[in-house]
């Protein structure tokens, strides 16, 4: 993860606001948060909000505007419990691969890629950047904009700012979300993202956005948040245009046979290898992990109607494949222990699930899968 461009939040949840400070209109109040992400009383906050906003009038805002962005906003003490809570599940390239590039997101990939053809190539025309990479990139960051976030960007990054552990940076995210709000490229009401403050359809942090985000519809704002995706997708563009992109290279290939090039990866032992060029550490700018890259690659080429992945990933710790997990799912769900889908990932539902039925069968409740559990 690259914290300069962007903090990354995969699975993204739908928002919203409850405002507390009685000032009026504001930050748009939503119904889905859930209570730790609405404003909660902090005198602390609030005393940092008002040096803060010292600090911001001396740097040329308006009393006007800063009362306006902060109108109905405050403090959300469950931004810090995610920020503090974000040691994943740890994936393998497989599961990680599992989910970025499911069968559902290839789909929906190829229906957005459809629906926004036009728009695509001219971006590609514009910036030199394969429309199906950034349709890709819009598929892992917001699954074609249904997950584009609903926290309020002042409220998250002045949370953050005031707790402290990243403050400098996170106060440099209100700056710019200020200055967004200043240049009128969208309302306060508007100006919604992900608990950490990542925005629209292809996530990027105030500071990218001032940098990189484009108006490519001519209507003299760059909106990254409306349900058109076209300035988001062309902003992303011209992220990866800036940051390096080659005109007509791939981002790589899979190892299969014959004498690769460029620089060989193999992210999971005995798994598949790669073969990556520039393309790919360019992508690598957008987040930095080679899971991710290999990611938007994968799931570029499937978008584009390439066939899957030819080598196959070896079992897992417990000796069992992904059909091996899948039919465990399967299974468990059918038995009424429900472990939130069957792709193969052994993610905390499906140990829930697991350690549910160990427990429900008086077995030693470790919440690992075994082969045997399979049609019990």
């Amino acid at each position: 993860m690259t914290i300069d461009r962007r903090i990354f939040s995969l699975g993204l949840v739908g928002l919203t606001l409850a405002g507390c400070s009685g000032e009026g209109e504001g930050a748009a109040v939503s119904s889905g948060l859930p209570n730790d992400l609405r404003p909660a009383r902090n005198s602390g906050y609030d005393n940092w909000v008002a040096t803060f906003r010292e600090r911001a009038a001396r740097q040329g805002f308006s009393q006007e505007l800063l009362s306006n962005s902060f109108r109905g906003t405050g403090y959300l003490p469950g931004v810090i419990k995610r920020d503090r809570n974000q040691v994943e599940f740890k994936k393998s390239l497989e599961d990680y691969l599992s989910i970025a590039v499911s069968d559902e997101r290839v789909l929906k990939g190829r229906a957005a890629f459809s629906r926004h053809q036009s728009s695509l190539k001219a971006i590609e025309d514009a910036y030199g950047v394969s429309a199906y990479i950034v349709t890709a990139i819009w598929g892992l960051e917001s699954f074609y904009g249904e997950r584009r976030g609903d926290v309020p960007v002042i409220s998250a990054t002045s949370t953050l700012a005031y707790d402290g552990r990243r403050g400098d940076f996170f106060e440099k995210q209100l700056i710019a979300a200020l200055k967004i709000l200043k240049y009128g490229d969208t309302t306060s009401a508007n100006l919604k993202g992900s608990w950490a403050g990542a925005m629209g359809h292809t996530q990027f942090i105030p500071t990218s956005y001032l940098s990189f985000a484009v108006d490519f519809t001519g209507d003299g704002r760059r909106d990254i948040w409306s349900s058109d995706p076209s300035d988001a997708l062309a902003s992303t563009a011209a992220y990866l245009s800036k940051n390096g992109w080659k005109k007509g290279l791939r981002w790589g290939d899979e190892v299969v046979n014959g004498s690769p090039s460029g620089t060989i990866i193999q992210p999971q032992a005995d798994g598949p290898r790669f073969s990556t060029t520039a393309n790919f550490r360019v992508i690598k700018s957008y987040n930095n992990s080679d899971a991710y890259a290999i990611g938007v690659g994968h799931l570029a080429d499937r978008i584009a109607g390439a066939a899957g992945l030819r080598t196959s990933f070896p079992p897992d710790e417990y000796g069992m494949t992904k059909n091996d997990r899948i039919a465990l799912q399967k299974s468990l769900t059918k038995s009424g222990f429900d472990t939130g889908g069957s792709d193969g990932v052994i993610g905390p539902k499906t140990i829930q699930a697991i350690s549910d039925y160990q427990r429900s069968r008086g077995l030693a409740v470790t919440g690992k899968p075994t082969l045997s559990m399979i049609d019990t």
